[in-house]
């Protein structure tokens, strides 16, 4: 049992995933201090003022050096989670990762080329039908350094955000719940909240945090159905590299050189709800066919032994692994 991981730990609780918590957020604040130094060091170059704002930030450096000093707080934070649970909790990493003995990179690859061809294909479509909202963005030099600095780097934010929420936090609170579904509601609440400083919020409206919730949501669904986060950390990777490469405007979250720009005005409408009322119920289709999810009630909202041992844990594992290996192509 994936989401009860954290109870194999002897001594563990839940004051320890606030402690963790704190380190982690720590960590990652001090991973954006070279952003800062650079934006410090052009401004006092230019004689410009210091930006006090996100979207001013974000356009001040070179959109490249600015994606490469942004994610650089990512490793910060991941390198320290990996701290906490191996000090902190006396766990091992692959705990928060997956039920299985070792990281199944088949699901990884799976899901990452599944939302790969899915994304392309809505992007072109989106081209086509519609030419005069976007504009041919592509510079060969700046796009291979982007796709350099996003193949490099970009897996490495979304898999912090995938250890910290569907791993590391989604075990913490089952320890404190006893329960599947509070660590499920909490996770995906928490995530969705932590975006609404992006610019997106600002300019599409408080609607879109349906979007933002719903994504985390579907992502600990994966997670709890499929005991282990190689679905998520697969889906969320794809998304954030292949969006970065693909299309940016100017009030996205990440500025990029990527293919194209596109200069639509944003509204939040049914692009909000159709990923989360439509596409993700789809992609929870296909995944529970190919692995072959079954109790779908008790993995998703069933209380979790307030007896659990390792060795019941153990057990768990197992029966799991060999029920969804078995279907992997």
């Amino acid at each position: 049992m994936f989401i009860a991981q954290g109870f194999k730990s002897k001594g563990n609780a839940f004051w320890k995933y606030i402690v963790g918590s704190v380190i982690v957020i720590a960590a990652s604040t001090i991973g954006q201090f070279p952003l800062m130094i650079a934006i410090a060091v052009k401004s006092i170059e230019e004689n410009k003022d210091f930006p006090t704002d996100q979207a001013a930030m974000l356009t001040f450096l070179d959109s490249n050096l600015t994606l490469f000093l942004m994610l650089i707080s990512f490793a910060f934070a991941l390198l320290a989670l990996f701290f906490v649970v191996k000090f902190l909790h006396r766990q091992k990493f692959i705990e928060v990762t997956t039920s299985r003995p070792k990281m199944d990179w088949k699901r990884f690859f799976f899901a990452f080329g599944l939302w790969t061809a899915i994304t392309v294909i809505i992007t072109v479509a989106a081209y086509f039908v519609s030419p005069q909202d976007y504009e041919v963005n592509f510079q060969p030099v700046p796009f291979a350094i982007l796709a350099i600095i996003g193949i490099a780097l970009i897996p490495i934010q979304t898999s912090t955000e995938e250890y910290v929420f569907r791993g590391y936090l989604m075990q913490g609170f089952a320890l404190l719940s006893k329960n599947k579904w509070f660590p499920l509601l909490m996770t995906s609440v928490i995530f969705g909240l932590l975006h609404i400083f992006n610019p997106e919020v600002e300019k599409m409206g408080y609607i879109i945090m349906i979007y933002y919730i719903g994504t985390g949501l579907f992502l600990g669904v994966l997670a709890l159905m499929d005991e282990g986060i190689e679905l998520s950390l697969g889906f969320h990777a794809a998304n954030n590299l292949i969006g970065a490469l693909l299309v940016t405007s100017d009030w996205t979250v990440f500025q990029t050189h990527s293919i194209l720009k596109d200069h639509s005005e944003p509204a939040a409408g049914f692009d909000v709800l159709l990923p989360v009322f439509i596409i993700f119920p789809i992609l929870l289709f296909i995944f529970s066919k190919k692995y072959q999810w079954k109790n779908w009630k008790e993995k998703l909202t069933g209380t979790i032994p307030d007896n659990l041992t390792t060795d019941d844990t153990y057990h768990s594992n197992q029966f799991d692994k060999n029920d969804g290996e078995a279907h992997i192509l």
